[in-house]
């Protein structure tokens, strides 16, 4: 492990990337990328406050592939509607050589994990390439830029370690997005923290503002502590956190001195760093240091701003967690031929747009499995990351119960799996193969690969029901279901994450009641059948006996769903609720009093 964490820079390479940086200087570099001309747009005044969005990941659009899921999915989100509100925000992400990974499969139909370089013409190069210390030794990193103009963005920068002036291991840093190895994970977040922070010195843009999407980010904290001088405050003023998982994998911690010797911390005294781990003397928690070098930080949903609070309520020293729901936006997502005959009220175009939208996912179905599904049968999907948690198979469970489901001649019904485990999850990759396995024969059952933006859009828009299955209390927000809305696919899922915000049981979505019972296996057995018994009495007969009924359903989940879950409204409460200073709120709120 020691020879995979060190980064053995030898003469001839540190003399390349010393060559280099002489002879493109930074401050040389910086002044083919201006700051002023990085925006496109003119910036609304109501955001003109300047900020930075550090996020390991973002779901930009199908071609950039620098994302695994949800969190990517919602980043891009908020880039995209920053761009629409015209807001003073930058983006900062890592430049991943090989993305995630391409889900393919193995002879045998299995998931396999594949790796394929990518690159991107329509990146710009910046030029800028510029020295930070990972495992006390210098690795170069390179800026590239994402034009506003390319996927109408607000402005991105992604950083790369895959120079010639690095050594094999510091290139490599940048090429696999979630790296399995420790050590990688570390040095990938000091590139994303340490490196975007300094990457705005660099560029001598005025930052009111540094907000980190989830913890990966946090030595951009202890970056920042050691430029002023370790006042705490001054990081505190300046620093906004948003949290988005109670899962303990999405919590990261890691040992206090593996991280010293990974150069984590800046210089900043071991004295801080204890306190900032406190109770712990051992481990450093990303998310409890986060809260604590923070002014103020928020979870993803009404729900898990609330179970954030009781998650780390005892500790000392945490900053205010409050809410700001998760949002997807709309121009993207959403199908414009079936929002217009939404918007007119015409029935009979919405539901021959949603048949020409199924026969589209079908065609995936069709090439990928070489089953022929039908626009006229009910479908449903279960489609995003796979983990053990949200129970990809809790369908399955009661599976004599599921085939008398999928082989109702009266009421047919069709499925569709599909979404991305970890490659190194193997209890994950079980799941996604033994639903390969118990359904491979069945001719109105498919599991597909490549979850990627392009057939999530597909799934989400040929979907009939959006199938919901997390244990409860351990789904954050959980975004899909809502571009499924946009796209006239009714949720049916457990109250959980966004839900409870949206849900009319029967009037826009369906709720599978969860169980009391504390015992898991107990929990599974009781929610399976909740679900199935909902499927059979209540969902699978309004599909067929009540059209009206069902598209009454379809058209007021698509009403609810916008604004309030459109990602338009998340990048103004960001500004309103985080980005604004405490005498800025009070000066508002003053403001309002008057009028």
């Amino acid at each position: 492990m020691q020879e995979r964490i060190r980064p053995q820079l030898n003469i001839s390479a540190l003399a390349i990337g010393r060559h280099l940086l002489l002879s493109h200087p930074v401050k040389d570099s910086v002044n083919m990328i201006k700051t002023s001309d990085l925006f496109s747009y003119k910036i609304d005044k109501k955001y003109s406050k300047p900020a930075a969005y550090f996020s390991m990941e973002f779901g930009i659009d199908q071609a950039l592939k620098i994302y695994s899921g949800g969190l990517g999915f919602l980043a891009g989100s908020h880039m995209r509607s920053a761009y629409e509100l015209k807001q003073n925000l930058i983006g900062i992400g890592i430049l991943w050589k090989y993305g995630y990974y391409d889900q393919e499969r193995n002879q045998d139909g299995t998931l396999k994990a594949g790796y394929v370089e990518k690159n991107y013409s329509f990146l710009t190069d910046t030029g800028i390439v510029f020295p930070i210390t990972i495992h006390n030794h210098e690795v170069h990193v390179k800026a590239w830029l994402l034009k506003p103009e390319v996927f109408h963005t607000a402005p991105m920068f992604l950083l790369s370690t895959d120079l010639p002036e690095n050594d094999h291991l510091a290139q490599t840093i940048s090429y696999r997005l979630y790296d399995s190895h420790e050590s990688a994970r570390i040095a990938q977040s000091i590139l994303l923290g340490s490196g975007g922070a300094k990457l705005l010195d660099i560029l001598e843009r005025e930052t009111e503002v540094y907000h980190m999407n989830e913890g990966h980010a946090l030595p951009l904290c202890f970056y920042l502590l050691n430029k002023y001088n370790n006042d705490l405050e001054e990081v505190r003023k300046r620093v906004v956190f948003t949290t988005h998982t109670p899962e303990k994998a999405g919590n990261e911690e890691h040992g206090i001195s593996y991280l010293d010797v990974m150069s984590f911390f800046h210089g900043v005294p071991k004295e801080t760093v204890l306190e900032l781990a406190a109770p712990d003397t051992n481990n450093l928690s990303y998310t409890l240091a986060a809260l604590r070098m923070s002014r103020i930080s928020n979870g993803v949903s009404s729900l898990h701003g609330a179970v954030s609070r009781k998650m780390w309520t005892g500790f000392d020293g945490i900053c205010e967690i409050t809410s700001i729901t998760n949002a997807q936006n709309k121009t993207f997502w959403m199908d414009a031929a079936l929002e217009e005959h939404h918007k007119q009220g015409n029935d009979k175009g919405l539901t021959l747009r949603k048949k020409e939208m199924k026969r589209e996912l079908f065609r995936v179905v069709a090439n990928q499995t070489g089953k022929i599904f039908d626009e006229n049968v009910i479908t449903i999907v279960w489609a995003r990351r796979f983990a053990a948690y949200k129970r990809a198979n809790l369908l399955l469970r009661d599976f004599e119960r599921f085939l008398k489901l999928v082989n109702n001649a009266e009421f047919p019904v069709q499925v569709i799996w599909a979404g991305k485990p970890y490659p190194e999850d193997f209890g994950a990759i079980g799941i996604f193969n033994d639903i390969y396995w118990k359904t491979k024969d069945l001719p109105n059952c498919a599991i597909l690969t490549g979850y990627e933006m392009e057939l999530s859009g597909l799934l989400k828009r040929g979907s009939d029901l959006w199938l919901n299955t997390p244990k409860m209390f351990r789904e954050a927000s959980g975004t899909s279901g809502m571009t499924a809305a946009m796209n006239g696919s009714v949720n049916l899922s457990i109250p959980d994450g966004w839900i409870p915000e949206f849900s009319k049981h029967g009037k826009n979505c369906f709720i599978i009641s969860p169980a009391e019972a504390d015992d898991a296996a107990e929990q599974d057995r009781i929610e399976n059948d909740n679900l199935l018994t909902l499927l059979e009495n209540e969902i699978v007969p309004m599909y067929y006996k009540k059209p009206k009924q069902w598209v009454a359903v379809v058209k007021q989940s698509m009403e609810d769903v916008v604004p309030a879950f459109d990602s338009n409204r998340m990048a103004r409460e960001y500004y309103e609720k985080l980005y604004a200073t405490t005498e800025t709120k009070a000066k508002k709120a003053k403001e309002l009093e008057v009028i």
